[in-house]
């Protein structure tokens, strides 16, 4: 019955290992289509994306690779601002650590922070890659902004499908989620504890190519 135990465990070590894809940093290199749509399955329902390369394309072609390879299922919506924003990402260190050694270079603002855009959240120099937002309102003071170095969030894409479900996210935490963000990098099951009503996204995946 011992080894019967530790056999069992092995295999679903296996199978655990073997459902999460190692990265490929020949990932980072691939470029995204002009336009395309990425569909999000969430908690509330599903709301689609349509890109726009033209808008920002080392944004673009870094949120396709993530798509891509799976990187935005089963995350949290962890910060939504009533009337500002619905802010998500990677919570997994040793997964988004890999793709942040690969770098994606600032670029200008082409298209203004509107209702149903959708910029990456960015801390000073070429920090975009994980973390998103989607406005939930006009912020074009986004547009200008002046933080850490760098001058404005570019937007790639814009919400074309189910803005209703996005605007369902639970918001009644606010930015209080912020002030424990750490503890959803160590311990999401206690971050879950503390702000139970948070959705989710199921999974994340390339709907259309143009």
């Amino acid at each position: 019955m011992k080894n019967t135990g530790i056999l069992t465990f092995i295999i679903a070590l296996m199978v655990l290992s073997c459902s999460r894809p190692t990265f490929k940093a020949k990932w980072t290199t691939e470029t995204a289509p002009d336009v395309f749509t990425a569909r999000f399955e969430t908690s509330k329902g599903n709301f689609d994306v349509e890109i726009h390369r033209a808008w920002s394309p080392k944004a673009a072609d870094r949120f396709y690779q993530l798509v891509r390879h799976h990187f935005y299922d089963n995350m949290l919506f962890y910060r939504v601002v009533p009337n500002f924003v619905v802010q998500f990402g990677n919570s997994d260190t040793a997964t988004f650590k890999h793709w942040e050694k690969y770098k994606v270079p600032d670029e200008e603002v082409i298209k203004s922070n509107l209702k149903g855009t959708m910029s990456f959240a960015r801390d000073g120099k070429e920090t975009r890659g994980n973390d998103l937002f989607i406005n939930l309102q006009d912020n074009v003071r986004l547009d200008t902004i002046m933080y850490n170095g760098v001058r404005g969030f570019p937007v790639f894409g814009v919400v074309t499908k189910g803005m209703d479900v996005v605007e369902s996210i639970y918001s009644g935490y606010g930015d209080e989620t912020m002030s424990k963000l750490d503890t959803l990098y160590l311990n999401r099951a206690h971050f879950l504890k503390t702000f139970p009503k948070l959705d989710s996204i199921k999974k994340a995946f390339i709907l259309t190519t143009e």
